[in-house]
């Protein structure tokens, strides 16, 4: 059977995170793809600052791994952050069905809805995110099922997609690790990548919520396309041609810091 790209890529992680350096020998044995095939994938994967290439082989990009980390990630840019959620939480409305993915700007949203007055169900991949709206009363909270990714607190897979489809999503809020001129969001985590996926295809809307770090920006694979795309909340402006990109696909622009 044919392994795509991200397939590939997402198992050259796996075998990084169980032996800190591999050489493209044995992931050859490992996967059944050719030499050449692989130096390719680890260039790439290099370039995005996901592992280091060595002679041979590659070895896990510490720094990167742990700059990845949700703890990192949710003390980045946060007021910017708090800020994209001000705007997003003015967008819900009483009753609706949103989803809120595992990142760490969902969770600045999440910590609004549950000072908000708001009668809601909340869909979440999001480990945090269920906790910090588990014991409000006017929120019924819904955790999407699977593996608990380390170090990012969210649910990988799609072993409990299934609930999705008891439950009509209005609103699809969603950040990314890069959006990307070339593509559209991107994630660094595979196997999040694959969840989001199906999410987006469900959703009424997909609402991004990228701070301006992100904005042309690369990452590992793509969960959603500009046409799928509704919305776009950051913080400062975007320029040409990246906002022409937007416009030609209407996707509404929210600037918390516009000028």
């Amino acid at each position: 059977m044919k392994m795509f790209a991200s397939e590939r890529r997402s198992k050259i992680i796996d075998l990084l995170h169980e032996r800190k350096r591999i050489t493209v020998k044995e992931i050859a044995s490992q996967i059944g793809v050719s030499e050449a095939t692989l130096r390719a994938d680890l260039n790439k994967m290099e370039h995005e600052g996901l592992l280091t290439r060595t002679h041979g082989g590659a070895v896990l990009n510490e720094d990167k791994e742990n700059d990845n980390s949700f703890n990192v990630r949710q003390k980045k840019n946060k007021e910017e952050k708090i800020q994209i959620s001000k705007k997003a939480i003015e967008l819900i409305e009483e009753k609706q069905c949103i989803l809120l993915d595992a990142s760490s700007t969902a969770l600045e949203l999440a910590r609004l809805l549950n000072s908000a007055s708001l009668r809601l169900t909340v869909v979440t991949s999001g480990l945090q995110t269920a906790i910090e709206l588990k014991d409000n009363p006017d929120i019924t909270v819904i955790l999407i099922g699977g593996v608990v990714t380390k170090k990012s607190t969210s649910i990988e897979g799609t072993l409990g997609i299934d609930i999705l489809d008891y439950v009509n999503i209005d609103i699809m809020f969603t950040s990314a690790n890069g959006f990307s001129f070339e593509n559209g969001l991107e994630d660094f985590n595979l196997y999040e990548v694959q969840i989001k996926k199906e999410i987006v295809k469900r959703a009424s809307k997909v609402i991004a919520l990228v701070d301006s770090s992100k904005i042309g920006k690369s990452s590992s694979a793509v969960f959603a396309k500009f046409e799928q795309i509704d919305r776009l909340i950051t913080d400062q402006p975007i320029e040409s041609p990246f906002l022409n990109k937007l416009n030609e696909y209407r996707i509404d622009t929210i600037i918390t810091n516009e000028t």
